[in-house]
């Protein structure tokens, strides 16, 4: 089930993101991640959250912030299972236009994007990991 983000649901949420972030991105440091932790979580708290919980558990979440996509986040454990695929046509749903921004080495989340009809519309360098990143973007 999908539903919007509660308060109880912060901390299984953060730490989805955490390892997601580490797994995903081996090219970018640990630490960055868990430095930028608090303040995503105040982001977080404060977002348009849409988490997916099933056997009790929650198993993956989308942020939005309007129409820009700022992570979709599944359990390493849950991955492969259309949850991310889920959770993006949720938001798909609810707007006609997403973007969002991806790492040009993050395959995974490339190729993804992509069989979900987004098409790189910009490409640039993000400062702060010194990767290259693209931005994606969608059109009902």
């Amino acid at each position: 089930m999908i539903r919007k983000l509660e308060k109880a649901d912060i901390g299984p949420v953060m730490q989805i993101w955490l390892n997601g972030n580490v797994e995903a991105h081996p090219f970018v440091p640990k630490e960055y991640w868990v430095t930028n932790f608090d303040m995503v979580q105040e982001q977080i708290s404060n977002a348009e959250v849409y988490v997916f919980e099933a056997d009790g558990r929650i198993k993956g979440f989308i942020g939005l912030a309007d129409t820009y996509i700022a992570g979709i986040f599944v359990d390493k454990n849950d991955r492969s299972m259309g949850i991310g695929k889920q959770l993006l046509t949720y938001a798909k749903d609810k707007k006609k236009t997403l973007s969002l921004n991806v790492y040009q080495k993050n395959k995974r989340a490339l190729d993804f994007y992509r069989r979900e009809g987004f098409f790189v519309s910009a490409e640039g360098m993000d400062e702060e990991t010194q990767n290259i990143e693209y931005t994606m973007s969608w059109k009902k």
